[in-house]
């Protein structure tokens, strides 16, 4: 059992770094909120039965975002996450875009939602390693050393995951010229 000290500190950290986690999570889980923070809170559980044998206090949070990861990808291979997704966005405040509704932005926003829809669409894996390298900037062997591969699959993963979405946005351009002519 954690001492009373330990408990305050976690509550900190929790209050501290629970808004920055859930974005974590919310793209870990593909765009789904309500997965994401039960994603965040199983994350928070097991780090909190962890936290005595943390040897560092600063290795919390790298501790807390390698346990999003697996257990992300754990309900992945055990098939426990499946149905439809009722979210069609971000939730607020986490999309990056003071003003949604400014007309001046609209186009942007479009995009955004388009680009985070292709995201959403990959396999679980390759979506994993374009959050974790391209929305959280880990280094390769960072992604790696969260998801438990070797550096080698997170490149691979990224390639494929690129090759994807580059596909897809070429798919949209075309489209989109086709429908202007």
């Amino acid at each position: 059992m954690a001492g009373r000290r330990d408990e305050e500190a976690f509550t900190e950290f929790v209050q501290a770094r629970s808004r920055s986690l859930l974005r974590t999570a919310f793209l870990l889980a593909g765009g789904d909120h309500a997965l994401a923070e039960d994603l965040l809170q199983s994350a928070l559980v097991k780090a909190f039965v962890a936290l005595p044998g943390l040897r560092e206090p600063q290795a919390l949070e790298a501790y807390v975002r390698r346990t999003l990861a697996n257990t992300a990808t754990s309900w992945w291979r055990s098939r426990r996450v499946r149905g439809e997704r009722l979210t069609g966005g971000p939730p607020e405040g986490l999309q990056g875009v003071a003003d949604p509704v400014s007309l001046d932005r609209t186009c942007e926003v479009e995009e955004r939602e388009q680009i985070w829809a292709w995201v959403c669409s990959l396999p679980p894996r390759q979506r994993a390693v374009i959050v974790l390298r391209y929305y959280e900037d880990l280094t390769e062997p960072q992604t790696a050393e969260l998801l438990s591969c070797s550096v080698g699959t997170v490149k691979t993963q990224a390639h494929r995951a690129l090759k994807k979405l580059r596909f897809m946005v070429a798919g949209a351009f075309a489209s989109a010229v086709e429908e202007a002519l």
